[in-house]
């Protein structure tokens, strides 16, 4: 059993933290470090400059370095997906072309925030983006971010843009995300932990994980049981899961936070996260190494 859904970026994504030094500056080494564990553990792709990766507190030069970082420590080894998502299009035009030169290897563009553009100019922005860039595109869907959808109706119509190849789905709406599924061939990725083998099972391409900072074999493995016919096995996968996904995700603390506080007790690279984001306290990070060893011993 496989999925036949495209899938440009590979299956198995990392929204990969950004590392910093103890001063708070990029920390390229440990960028490196980082992507080079990912790949080894099983990731196809690295989203670089997310929400996890800090976007809006980094700079666009640092964005650039730290795509031609792990560019250098990956190879062709793993696809790299830039985030280039503003709320300005102008903005976000010149991120992209950055990117592209930079070596990424695709865009991830979030709705533009803030403002709260209506449908047609969320369309026209996107629309603009593809027309700018040889790099193919994924749509990200976040509301609870952005305070805008891509409505269904718009992802069928960008749909039909040669370059909005994917979608990194946040939305919560399973219901329009099958409608779109139905209709069009965009490879749909799971931005929701908790999602990983639903989306798959109803034909989605994979996920871009958060939490697969910390424990990148293990989701690879859902996917990995579920192409292999053994449903059973790759729910009880996803299964275990949840109490980690739930502490990180769930908590009332950024995944940036909670990915960075864990990553620090493993004694990978990480670093401190830029304000306004505060670090999490010793009884959160406590938990959170304890429910990642009974994960890992599972």
């Amino acid at each position: 059993m496989t999925t036949t859904r495209p899938a440009p970026f590979g299956r198995a994504l990392c929204a990969m933290i950004t590392p910093f030094t103890a001063s708070g500056a990029l920390d390229l080494d440990g960028a490196q470090r980082l992507a080079d564990r990912l790949v080894t553990e099983g990731c196809d792709g690295l989203v670089l400059s997310g929400t996890t990766g800090e976007s809006p507190t980094t700079t666009d030069d640092e964005k650039t370095e730290l795509i031609r970082a792990v560019r250098a420590a990956v190879g062709d080894r793993a696809v790299i997906v830039a985030g280039v998502g503003t709320a300005d299009t102008r903005h976000t035009v010149r991120l992209a072309l950055a990117a592209e030169k930079a070596g990424a290897d695709g865009l991830l563009a979030v709705t533009p925030y803030y403002s709260r553009p209506p449908q047609d100019a969320v369309e026209a922005h996107f629309r603009e983006l593809a027309d700018a860039c040889g790099l193919p595109v994924a749509l990200y869907d976040i509301p609870g971010r952005t305070g805008t959808r891509i409505e269904p109706e718009t992802m069928i119509r960008l749909a039909g843009h040669p370059r909005i190849v994917a979608v990194k789905d946040c939305a919560y709406d399973l219901l329009g995300t099958q409608k779109v599924l139905a209709e069009t061939e965009l490879a749909y990725y799971t931005g929701c932990d908790e999602y990983v083998l639903a989306m798959y099972a109803i034909g989605g391409s994979g996920y871009v994980g958060t939490v697969a900072n910390v424990a990148p074999r293990h989701f690879r493995s859902v996917l990995d049981a579920f192409d292999a016919g053994d449903t059973g096995e790759a729910a009880r996968l996803q299964r275990l899961t949840v109490p980690l996904t739930e502490l990180m995700m769930s908590s009332g603390l950024p995944g940036t936070v909670t990915a960075k506080a864990l990553l620090g007790r493993l004694g990978l690279p990480a670093g401190p996260v830029r304000a306004p984001l505060r670090p999490a306290g010793r009884d959160t990070a406590d938990g959170l190494l304890r429910a990642y060893e009974r994960l890992v011993a599972a």
